[in-house]
């Protein structure tokens, strides 16, 4: 066992709460362009003094419609400034956000809905009801809903004329640092997601580490983000108040699709992006050189080598003549262009959710961006490591924060301690229980180990989340589960860690086969031809559809193959129990794996 701390330099969160951040900041600096919105292509400043107003009067709508301090309030919308301000007119009127993903299922809606008991719900536009609608009679407690598309803010602002300054203000301070400031649902090993309890303390100790241990982000003029992320993810929303609170204007991407384009016209100085948005740049680029020409693509390929050597260089301490002239050549021809492509100011970015990967790593810093990839969880506020720029290590998850503790169980489960950690499960005392030491520690379930000089790696995962490079956290056995009810279906193997998207290694019920063939006139034939036969795969997809119906887009199965031999007892893929081998099914199918993604 090893256990690293890092002293805490931040005083204590003893008194107040995360609405705090924006009254000091009117006070210290009410002009300041805290947020800036998309219009026609244009961006417009709102002010901190202008950002405040409106998050006022939107709380004091909400105080009139019969909101009561400590109630919840969902937010289910694409990430946007609207949302921004719901967040914080809800902490203003002593509630408590709940964020659901705008591509949640009825199922999770429902449950989510339900387990946190909401009674108010904000939506982006009317077609992101779609995922309500089916589920509202199951819950009558849901009584008030907002859509942000018919100028619901504006209206809300009307109907709390009548709430005084002081009343509000009432609101605003009855939170305490001990008090849940929001429940984010993240996915279990059982299926139901389980709401994390983080608390105004939790955030605000997170976000004065931030704040004070980046200046090379928060220090520099003119500093900024583009925050395209879902502010359902704790990432996003982590970063989302860490800005308000340091002091770097917050544009709003909600269509990922437009991303590269508001990117140019927003020009950011900083981001936050999970891995998966760093292979696509990359991906990409490099796609677009290729197309374009045999010569362009050996220039990109050649750059690319280039940019990862020089940042290789960087750490051993010696740079050759000639890598640096190759270097210099290549930022005008292809690095410049690149940076361009990311709005021309970017400097630093920070990656969480998945693993980045030192290719990755030292190609972006060789071109100019540096990566400052981190570690952590829901249950920990996003972050308890991170490289900084002035201790980085490509590879690593970096250094603990200032005031938390890291810990390597003999079983190499890395454990993490701090003011950052989660109050607990809300409505699961179980599970809060099974989740701590009893000394205090939180269990991550993630495999780990850590150098000689600090930094913590992650080597595995103890829990069977799979965390696709998107950063989206799956439990398996929702769709595993659904999937072994059907008939035709006998073992089924959810894949997709580090990967874009979920896919399934399926096998079929040899029993059950021959009559189900018959019932859909289906040739009984070898099972190698029976595989790819249409018919057979068209059922096998109404089985994975089915069970794709419990959860959002992004966790959806979106390939699946048909292995030729079942998982066994026998055989060794099943164990006593008829729980599967998931790590030796893994290794022992990583062609048939490999295939899905190629």
């Amino acid at each position: 066992m090893r256990e690293l701390s890092v002293p805490a330099n931040i005083p204590p969160i003893v008194s107040g709460n995360v609405t705090d951040h924006i009254e000091e900041l009117v006070k210290r600096n009410p002009n300041f362009p805290s947020l800036s919105i998309q219009t026609n292509d244009k961006w417009s400043t709102v002010t901190a003094a202008q950002f405040r107003s409106q998050v006022c009067s939107v709380a004091k709508g909400l105080i009139a419609e019969g909101l009561k301090p400590g109630e919840r309030v969902a937010i289910l919308s694409r990430t946007c400034y609207e949302w921004t301000v719901a967040d914080y007119a809800i902490w203003y009127a002593g509630c408590i956000t709940v964020p659901i993903y705008e591509t949640s299922s009825p199922e999770q809606v429902e449950w989510i809905i339900s387990d946190a008991n909401v009674v108010a719900t904000f939506f982006e536009a009317q077609r992101t009801t779609h995922a309500f609608t089916p589920i509202a009679a199951k819950v009558p407690h849901m009584t008030r809903s907002y859509i942000f598309g018919d100028n619901v803010l504006a209206e809300l602002s009307s109907k709390g004329a009548n709430i005084s300054d002081d009343e509000l203000a009432s609101r605003r301070t009855s939170a305490k640092p001990n008090d849940p400031a929001t429940l984010i649902y993240t996915s279990g090993t059982t299926g139901q997601p389980k709401g994390c309890i983080i608390t105004h303390g939790n955030m605000m100790a997170e976000v004065d580490t931030l704040v004070k241990g980046i200046p090379e982000v928060f220090e520099i003029p003119d500093a900024s983000t583009l925050i395209f992320l879902p502010l359902a993810h704790v990432f996003g929303r982590l970063i989302q108040v860490a800005m308000l609170r340091g002091e770097v204007t917050i544009g709003h991407c909600p269509n990922p699709t437009a991303l590269l384009k508001d990117l140019s016209s927003f020009q950011p100085t900083f981001l936050l992006a999970v891995p998966r948005v760093f292979e696509k740049v990359f991906n990409g680029s490099a796609a677009k050189a290729h197309g374009a020409s045999p010569v362009k693509g050996k220039i990109f390929d050649r750059a690319a080598k280039v940019a990862i050597a020089y940042s290789e260089a960087l750490d051993h301490g010696h740079m050759s003549k000639g890598l640096a002239l190759q270097h210099g050549l290549f930022d005008k021809l292809v690095y410049s262009k690149l940076r361009h492509a990311m709005g021309g100011r970017v400097t630093h970015a920070i990656s969480g959710g998945a693993a980045l990967g030192s290719r990755l790593g030292h190609f972006y810093r060789g071109l100019g961006l540096i990566i400052l990839e981190g570690y952590g969880l829901t249950e920990s506020t996003a972050g308890s490591t991170l490289n900084l720029p002035s201790s980085l290590k490509i590879g690593s998850v970096g250094r603990p924060l200032p005031g938390t503790g890291v810990r390597i169980e003999s079983d190499g489960e890395v454990l993490l301690k701090g003011p950052h950690i989660f109050a607990g499960y809300w409505n699961n005392d179980a599970a809060t229980a099974e989740a701590m030491t009893s000394d205090g520690w939180f269990r991550s379930g993630d495999i780990g180990e850590i150098d000689g000089d600090g930094f913590l790696r992650i080597t595995g995962r103890k829990k069977e989340i799979i965390v696709t490079a998107g950063g989206k956290n799956v439990a398996p056995a929702v769709l595993e589960d659904r999937l072994r009810a059907n008939p035709i279906i006998s073992q089924c193997v959810v894949v997709g860690d580090n990967k874009p998207y979920i896919a399934a290694l399926i096998t079929l019920d040899q029993d059950a086969l021959p009559q189900i063939l018959s019932a859909n006139n289906i040739d009984q034939s070898p099972m190698a031809d029976l595989v790819l036969d249409p018919n057979l795969r068209a059922l096998v997809q109404k089985a994975v559809n089915s069970a794709n119906e419990a959860v959002s887009n992004s966790e959806a199965i979106k390939k699946f193959s048909i292995l030729l031999e079942d998982l066994t007892i026998d055989n060794g893929y099943l164990t006593p129990k008829m729980s599967i081998r998931r790590h030796l099914i893994v290794q022992d199918f990583a062609k048939d794996i490999d295939a899905l993604y190629n």
